[in-house]
């Protein structure tokens, strides 16, 4: 049996929502947090939800333990989403970055979320709150009052660790006056804005990178 016109119409609607939440001019209703928290309200409780327990094998070091793998990286992605988002989430890519020195990221237009390996080596156990937390851009891209809020709903952190070997020596380095954010760099920025508080990673003047002054 075909479809009506309207049904259509409204699945359209219902995609474009998913992936394109932050440009959605559309009521409270239709945003896709709200969705999520209509489905989660009734059934779960106002304290935090319990993350399951991903089994972390040993690697060949006694001091290192091995990372989960990508496939396995998946599978907890696919848990998180049943568990916290209802199994709303759009489905992403997800991979390690040997060179990124920062937990995670998640970028919006390649729906691409990076885990660091170098930070998970030195904190292996921190992997799990590192996916929640990438996960939470995929419908919150900034870190305002609504990812706060499901930050704290989900049990995910806000701010990554820190770690004198993950600080890089960089002849420059900027911050963003929004989120504080640190970007060192090798090359001077001239139009640079935070690729995490500008929509969909496009420069935006209002968060525009400003130098930093290093302590000597």
């Amino acid at each position: 049996m075909k479809r009506k016109k309207s049904q259509k119409k409204a699945l359209q609607e219902l995609n474009y929502d998913l992936f394109e939440p932050e440009n959605l001019n559309s009521p409270p209703s239709l945003n896709i947090s709200s969705k999520i928290r209509t489905h989660t309200e009734p059934s779960v409780a106002p304290e935090v939800i319990p993350t399951p327990t991903f089994e972390v094998t040993t690697g060949s070091s006694k001091d290192k333990k091995a990372l989960p793998s990508v496939s396995d990286l998946y599978k907890m992605f696919e848990t998180y989403n049943q568990l916290y988002f209802n199994g709303k989430l759009p489905p992403v890519k997800i991979e390690y970055s040997l060179r990124m020195t920062n937990a995670g990221s998640y970028t919006p237009a390649l729906k691409l979320i990076k885990i660091s390996k170098k930070y998970h080596e030195i904190f292996p156990d921190e992997i799990t709150d590192t996916l929640k937390h990438e996960m939470i851009h995929i419908i919150h891209y900034r870190h305002n009052a609504a990812f706060k809020a499901e930050a704290k709903r989900i049990g995910a952190s806000l701010k990554a660790k820190s770690h004198p070997s993950l600080m890089r020596k960089t002849k420059y380095l900027y911050f963003c006056p929004s989120c504080k954010r640190d970007y060192p760099r090798n090359k001077r920025l001239v139009l640079a804005s935070c690729g995490y508080c500008s929509t969909g990673g496009k420069y935006d003047s209002k968060y525009k990178l400003k130098a930093k002054k290093r302590a000597n």
